[in-house]
């Protein structure tokens, strides 16, 4: 009572506006708080730069949060490359399933350096280990090897592919491999031209065909026909003595978003100076760690990827002259894209669909499964580096990476849904998502919007033109270039670049910036931070997004104007014709090649799929009647997936492998003969009774694992109940019900 008596009695303290003479308290407080801030602000600038010139000191610098084991030099192959590939550590704690397929994470060679897919432990290699998956990455040293090409690197990476399937032979399917922004393009022509190597592919923010996007957004894809062409790049690769410097590449990320380049990124940081330097920092050594690319690689990248769109066409050819054609790829391919990604709209992740194929059933005659997911605000870098994306989207593609190795042909898209309460059997779904996996046309990928005719039209002129002056400036510059060039001038060519300037000038190679060390420590030892209410720190808020609105809407302006130059320059008709594009083509400009003996496969296939409708046991009875029962669903959900891999594992020996290949041939039956598919059914059942409705009883576990059947759910699975030879109770009980309704209602 005591103590009560003289808390309560004790003065309340005196707020700093009622202080006689306090009325520039606010403005003195600010003033203190703003000169420390600048201080901290400019030694964490301090700490970036020497950050910066010990990463690129380290023999094989990278920002991998693991650690790593060498399995394979790339330096060292018969054709070298400055690729590797290791084995990811996994941290203590994690146990690693030997029967699950390994995962295999390539990093973009964009510019910047590697690691970014196990930037930290919410990451791609970081959920794919909680998983339970072994893991592997594939980098890069910051120099390529002299000569190396982009078919050198493809084929190194198949080394690589080959070496941790020979260390997994366990492994219950080929390794899952995601290619990250640059390298989902890679990994795409790998795959078309070695399948037998992977197991489902996904393509995270990786832009596929070039050309597309909507009007008044993603300007990006304007800068290479407003700059006349890619005889820029060689221009810059013959001042780098055959090098091209990646900084120019993270120069064009930088310019996309001028307001966070020349504002918001060191705002946050001096606003938060007390809490967001070790963020900062953590990803500037990944920002600024810029790499090389040899004059081959980054012109073939420019002339037949970024202006020329040759990859979904299937213009692109390897040295012995193969065609590198994306339908001859048989893993399921994952495509993750946001709309809020101004590197990689959905359009260009997506648009080389459209590019291959005419409608679904064709998607299904190559055996094709893709299944994409659209995120709805997420940046480029936060597909990669954000720990939201990497618990759920990534989280829950590397959880459910055997569900989409085994689903039928066809075209998805992965839906998730957050458990709750009411979700019905949480259990049989990993993490705190459901995922889902809905049949989609190409309807839904042409709902995003993309270009027309008049559009591509402009975009082919613009590659004409960019062939032209390339050809003219290596007929007339590049001679008088190369001449001039040498290493000394390449190396300080790459010095100045702006982007590497900054990083060096605030460094301790600066002696103006030893200083600052000092003053930061004495600002630390008596940090004043202003109140929160401090109306100058309310009023710097206002002026940071008055800035950031200005720059926004400079940013606006000048990528409209960019676009309205753009289509102004290339859409005029006489220029196409003078390019030899014709004004009045109507037809696709870059579509893929049909091969009449593909067609030709494809019905001997049919044949033999027809003639083997009736054989099999009763495995493939159940598989059947499951396809058949939920294919009016129109989705797979994860949790009938979780219900049937167990079946599996319980009454089967069933590898993965051969199970999917199953699910195929049962998938194809169904629709090339859904009325002889289905009536076959009771042949391949066993005979006794007491089995039959055990099988019956499979489907059925299976098909309520997502929770109560629709109507049509109800409908199919009462038919195959009686191709079981076996009423489905469900049903009897509601027709009882029905029955029991009608003389009620008959009585009264």
């Amino acid at each position: 009572m005591g103590t009560q008596s003289q808390t309560s009695s004790a003065p309340p303290p005196v707020k700093a506006a009622a202080r006689p003479f306090n009325m520039y308290g606010p403005a003195i407080e600010y003033l203190i708080d703003a000169a420390q801030r600048n201080v901290l602000f400019w030694d964490v600038m301090r700490q970036r730069g020497n950050q910066y010139r010990e990463h690129l000191a380290e023999t094989a610098p990278h920002v991998l949060d693991y650690k790593a084991e060498l399995i394979i030099d790339g330096r060292k192959l018969d054709r070298p490359v400055n690729y590797a590939l290791v084995r990811v550590v996994p941290p203590a704690g994690i146990e690693i399933d030997p029967k699950r397929r390994p995962f295999v994470v390539i990093d973009p060679r964009a510019g910047h350096g590697p690691g970014i897919g196990g930037f930290k432990a919410d990451s791609e290699i970081g959920v794919a280990f909680k998983a339970g998956h072994p893991c592997y990455f594939v980098g890069f040293l910051p120099d390529p090897v002299p000569g190396q090409t982009i078919e050198d690197i493809g084929r190194a990476e198949a080394k690589f592919l080959e070496k941790v399937i020979a260390l997994h032979p366990q492994a219950d399917g080929k390794p899952c491999v995601i290619g990250n922004c640059q390298a989902g393009w890679a990994l795409m022509m790998l795959a078309a031209l070695r399948p037998e190597l992977l197991g489902p592919i996904i393509v995270a923010g990786s832009p596929l065909e070039y050309w597309q996007g909507v009007h008044g957004k993603n300007p990006m894809r304007y800068t290479g026909g407003l700059l006349g062409g890619s005889w820029l790049t060689a221009l810059v690769s013959d001042l780098g003595h055959g090098k091209f410097d990646g900084a120019w590449l993270v120069q064009n990320f930088e310019n996309q978003n001028p307001a966070n380049t020349l504002w918001t990124k060191q705002y946050n940081l001096y606003s938060k100076i007390d809490t967001e330097a070790p963020r900062y920092l953590g990803f500037e050594r990944w920002w600024g760690g810029h790499v090389n690319l040899n004059a081959e690689e980054i012109q073939f990248i420019v002339d037949q990827l970024f202006i020329g769109n040759n990859l979904a066409a299937g213009n692109i050819r390897i040295s012995d002259g193969t065609a590198i054609d994306l339908r001859n790829i048989r893993s399921p391919i994952v495509v993750f894209c946001s709309k809020g990604d101004n590197i990689t709209p959905p359009q260009q992740a997506l648009g080389w669909i459209l590019d291959l194929y005419e409608d679904v059933d064709e998607i299904r005659a190559y055996g094709q499964t893709i299944v994409y997911t659209v995120h709805e605000t997420v940046g480029h870098l936060g597909i990669f580096v954000s720990g939201g994306v990497a618990r759920k989207e990534h989280g829950e593609f590397s959880s459910n990476i055997d569900l989409i190795d085994c689903l039928p042909p066809g075209l998805y898209e992965a839906t998730f849904e957050r458990k709750a309460g009411a979700t019905v059997n949480p259990d049989l779904a990993s993490g705190d998502w459901v995922m889902r996996c809905e049949m989609r046309t190409l309807d839904d990928i042409r709902a995003l919007g993309g270009n027309d005719m008049a559009d591509n039209r402009c975009f082919a002129t613009a590659d004409r033109v960019s062939q032209t002056n390339l050809a003219l400036y290596r007929a007339f510059m590049q001679p008088f270039v190369r001449a001039i060039a040498n290493p000394a001038l390449a190396d300080a060519w790459r010095r100045l670049h702006p982007l590497r300037l900054q990083y060096e000038m605030f460094s301790n190679a600066n002696p103006m910036m030893a200083l600052v060390s000092g003053w930061a420590e004495q600002v630390r030892n008596g940090r004043r931070p202003a109140s929160a209410d401090n109306p100058f720190v309310a009023m710097q808020e206002n002026v940071s997004n008055q800035i950031v609105a200005g720059l926004d809407a400079w940013r606006v302006a000048a990528e409209s104007f960019s676009e309205r130059l753009f289509m102004a320059v290339y859409g005029s008709q006489p220029f196409q014709a003078a390019m030899g594009i014709n004004p009045a083509n109507d037809q696709p400009l870059r579509r893929a090649p049909k091969s009449a003996l593909h067609y030709e496969l494809i019905n001997k296939r049919i044949g033999e799929l027809k003639s083997q409708i009736s054989t099999g046991g009763p495995r493939e009875a159940i598989i059947r009647a499951l396809i058949f029962a939920g294919m009016g669903r129109g989705a797979v959900d994860e949790r009938g997936f979780e219900a049937l891999r167990r079946i599996r594992e319980k009454y089967t020996d069933l590898t993965l492998t051969k199970f999917k290949a199953i699910v195929r041939e049962q998938f194809y039956m169904l629709l090339l003969d859904t009325e002889g598919a289905l009536s076959a059914i009771p042949s391949m059942l066993p005979a006794e009774p007491e089995n039959r409705q055990k099988a019956f009883d499979l489907v059925k576990e299976v098909l309520i694992a997502r929770g109560e059947l629709s109507a049509d759910d109800r409908e199919r699975l009462q038919r195959v109940s009686r191709l079981f030879g076996k009423e489905d109770r469900l049903t009897v009980v509601r027709n009882q019900s029905a029955a029991a309704r009608g003389t009620t209602s008959k009585a009264s």
